[in-house]
């Protein structure tokens, strides 16, 4: 919800000590605000004043209503992006040069003239203590606004392409989370579950007790807030139902004699991050961890919803009808049919119309197997009919996999599911 995004960047920056602007919340006088964004840009009056100068920026803008974050956001896009003549100019100098010197200048000042204004001041707040969790927040909000303003998309492109350097993969650690870690990581872990809800402090802990890992990758930048987690159940054999994997009660292995290790929920936290390649590092490197501490693992698994299944099968002539609350005498063979094909052949500009195939798919898996009635709680039955699937990782073809889907967009399938997929033709 956008209150709450607000009032986590709001404990972001109760530590910058210098106070908001006087604004109406709306924005519609800038001129304030505009002229603090220039003093900072200009630093004028050295390199502590303009860092003071950004916490104002940044306190100010919590301050301000949807319309006004909606105005300080086309202001940035504008008004501080680059000149056109500058560029020209640069352009023209690059076009002009005739000597390797020459052209090596002209090109560092065109890269200069390119580079927007307002890249300067959101790297500001990197600097600050929270500076990376507001910067996430800013991102998620100009998001939500992005929708009502294609002029902002350039805005959300650089930003971005900002995050994805600050949050390469080589600056992450990958951690195992366990019950002794600390309480205020693993409170987040019940806030940001995504797939299959923890629904206390007792469920958390039968998903990080015997048989089962969490890992995540975390930021020094942001140490006890975790960027994206996936869930692990070590099993014997891969399983049918997601029931069995959050069944505290039911036997679990240990991890010496489990054969397959099964992810059953990945969660991405922040949603201003969305588009910064997280998860597909976090699968591999989850893997290769699990393959090198356990050797007598032998399968790596998912066990995944279908979330577009439903809303692209109801449009489908052969569909039959779904009831609206889960019951497992609802016509299987069909349902499992369309799903198949749904997943193995249905594509929009050239990757699979599923977005969790999409996601595996890209990372080198292949869609393995089907199950009816894994998981009919009332949000599978919405989005899947109750159905999910298994995308299989195996080590040996996984880089060969990811590159036929992503330069080409062949989806990998078991013999299985093109067989269950045929018999919907």
């Amino acid at each position: 919800m956008v209150v709450d995004r607000i009032e986590a960047m709001v404990r972001q920056v109760r530590n910058w000590r210098s106070p908001a602007v006087a604004l109406d919340p709306s924005l519609e006088n800038d001129q304030p605000l505009r002229s603090i964004i220039d003093d900072c840009l200009a630093v004028r009056g050295g390199e502590v004043a303009a860092r003071k100068r950004a916490q104002q920026i940044g306190a100010s803008f919590l301050e301000l209503d949807a319309t006004g974050r909606l105005r300080f956001f086309e202001m940035l896009a504008g008004e501080y992006t680059h000149d056109d003549l500058t560029i020209d100019l640069a352009v023209a100098e690059l076009t002009a040069a005739t000597s390797p010197a020459e052209r090596t200048v002209a090109i560092r000042n065109l890269r200069t003239t390119t580079r927007p204004q307002y890249e300067a001041l959101l790297e500001r707040f990197v600097s600050f203590d929270g500076g990376l969790p507001f910067l996430i927040g800013l991102r998620e909000e100009l998001l939500e606004h992005r929708k009502s303003s294609p002029a902002l998309e350039s805005l959300d492109h650089d930003l971005r392409r900002m995050l994805e350097r600050w949050f390469d993969v080589g600056l992450l650690k990958l951690e195992r989370l366990t019950w002794d870690t600390p309480a205020a990581l693993l409170e987040k872990l019940i806030d940001y579950e995504a797939v299959h809800a923890i629904e206390s402090w007792d469920d958390l802990r039968g998903r990080l007790g015997p048989g089962r890992r969490c890992y995540a990758f975390l930021h020094p930048g942001m140490p006890d807030d975790p960027l994206i987690f996936v869930e692990v159940a070590l099993e014997r054999g891969i399983p049918s139902s997601v029931r069995s994997l959050l069944d505290h009660e039911a036997k679990r292995f240990d991890a010496t004699e489990a054969d397959t290790a099964v992810f059953y929920s990945i969660s991405n936290c922040h949603r201003g991050l969305a588009g910064v390649s997280l998860g597909d590092f976090l699968i591999k490197r989850v893997v290769e961890q699990l393959a090198s501490e356990l050797p007598n693992l032998k399968h790596f698994v998912t066990l995944s919803p279908l979330p577009g299944f439903r809303r692209w099968a109801v449009e489908q002539p052969n569909c039959p009808p779904i009831p609206e609350t889960p019951t497992e005498s609802a016509d299987a063979d069909a349902f499992l049919a369309l799903a198949a094909r749904y997943l193995s052949q249905e594509k929009r500009k050239g990757r699979a119309l599923d977005p969790v195939a999409h996601f595996h798919l890209s990372n080198g898996a292949r869609v393995h197997r089907l199950h009816w009635w894994a998981n009919p709680v009332d949000a599978g039955w919405e989005r899947s009919v109750g159905m999910m699937v298994n995308y299989y990782y195996e080590l040996s073809s996984i880089e060969a996999n990811r590159d036929r889907y992503v330069q080409g967009g062949t989806i990998n399938a078991s013999d299985t599911i093109k067989k269950l997929a045929a018999t919907n033709d």
